[in-house]
């Protein structure tokens, strides 16, 4: 049985958030703040289309990709693009601004064309096809099914024609319906979740709208807790410590306690909540900051006495303002840390950029900056036959020299089309 999603869309016209596809009036002049909006309400993914128009030009097109690629990094959830797909060229676009899958509409021929074509270079798992009538999906039956993982149904009103038609899960948009009426649309089997105004008008209710599927014996995206708050040993005053870390980095971030009601909550809202000692009440990490931690995961240690929470952190952790809570040094054997490969690289990608900021005189990473784009490559260009001619020469300390100089220069070039790290490693794990 599918677990059903509830799945806001944004659909993005002139760096704005618009009504609908038809309706170009303004809901939110900063989709940023819809996205947090999101985040903060447990929303099981987000679809953004891209509602730049063929008259407007390339620079229209580029301005929304660049919108999405903020978006994608703001949102704690998986983000599918949509809209504006003419070639599979955009559908790489789309992938490289940050989105988990792409859409290709069915309803247009040309989109139909490059479905296998995409699918095969990308992977059917990234790839949707939206369609307003059944007899689309009849027509394209064997092509759908072979290069799409998902459906999109732009017209609600053809849900049981969709069934009848593939065996494909599918989202459906639903821009006015009574929120009871969500339930009728969740029993159909190959429904995987709901979009559309529907859902973005009533993002504050989708807890409670989960809490409704579960009484009615309807399977949701949640946290489903392996143990009960009654599995752990609590200490002298019913609680547990949790210890906090960055997902990507392992970074130890900080350590709070819950009690049952604030363990019961974090698995309910996807945000960790603990119980405050001093103010003898539960605390949502971020609800005066804006500092939220989303979970990604939680681990009982082998006592059962304590949890490691692997978070999404928004900011500082530390009430100082300070990324951790762990800076005060009390001592310290001298010892060769071991390196890790990432925060090295971030390290002197971080020495580029203030370089790039504040510039420097005499800085060789100055002087590539100011002779602009064409000497940064030029340099990258020399460096890569570089390596070429010392992989060649049986000495390794060689081809580690010049690797090191090519991923200088490389970071030079990253830091002038701000592309990040994280950007480069996220697309690495995706492949």
């Amino acid at each position: 049985m599918l677990k059903k999603k509830f799945v806001p869309c944004i659909y993005l016209y002139r760096g704005h958030a618009v009504r609908s596809l038809k309706d170009i009036s303004v809901v939110e002049t900063d989709p940023l703040r819809l996205v947090h909006l999101y985040n903060g309400n447990n929303a099981d993914g987000l679809i953004v289309f891209d509602m730049s128009e063929d008259c407007e030009g390339d620079e229209a097109h580029e301005a929304a990709l660049d919108m999405i690629k903020e978006i994608c990094a703001a949102a704690e959830m998986d983000v599918i693009g949509a809209g504006n797909v003419k070639r599979m060229e955009d559908i790489k676009k789309l992938l490289y601004a940050g989105c988990q899958k792409a859409v290709l509409d069915f309803e247009d021929e040309g989109n139909a064309a490059i479905a296998e074509e995409v699918s095969l270079k990308f992977g059917k798992d990234k790839i949707l096809a939206s369609y307003e009538k059944a007899e689309t999906l009849t027509a394209h039956k064997e092509l759908l099914e072979r290069y799409v993982s998902e459906l999109i149904l732009m017209n609600p009103h053809q849900i049981r024609e969709t069934e009848k038609s593939v065996s494909l899960p599918f989202f459906v948009q639903v821009n006015q319906i009574a929120l009871n009426k969500l339930m009728e649309i969740f029993a159909y089997e190959q429904v995987c979740g709901v979009t559309g105004n529907t859902i973005n008008d009533n993002y504050f209710e989708i807890a409670a709208l989960k809490g409704l599927c579960r009484e009615n014996g309807i399977m949701v995206e949640s946290f489903d807790a392996a143990y009960q708050w009654e599995d752990f040993k609590k200490n002298s005053e019913g609680m547990v410590p949790v210890i906090v870390q960055d997902y990507r980095t392992l970074e130890v971030l900080m350590m709070a306690y819950m009690n049952e009601e604030a363990y019961a909550r974090t698995l309910r809202t996807g945000r960790m909540t603990y119980f405050s000692r001093s103010r003898n009440e539960l605390w949502l990490k971020g609800e005066t900051s804006g500092h939220f931690q989303y979970v990604k995961s939680l681990t009982a240690d082998c006592d059962m006495d304590t949890i490691l929470a692997k978070v999404s952190q928004v900011g500082a952790a530390c009430h100082t303002g300070a990324r951790s809570c762990f800076f005060n040094r009390i001592a310290k054997k001298e010892y060769e840390e071991a390196q890790n490969p990432l925060q090295v690289f971030e390290e002197v990608f971080n020495v580029i950029k203030d370089r790039k900021i504040h510039p420097k005189e005499g800085s060789y990473t100055n002087y590539l900056f100011d002779k602009g784009i064409d000497k940064i490559l030029k340099k990258l260009g020399e460096e890569a036959t570089e390596i070429v001619i010392a992989a060649k020469n049986p000495n390794p300390n060689e081809i580690k020299y010049e690797i090191s100089d090519f991923l200088y220069h490389m970071m030079v070039l990253m830091a002038e089309k701000d592309v990040s790290w994280e950007e480069i490693t996220t697309e690495l794990a995706n492949r």
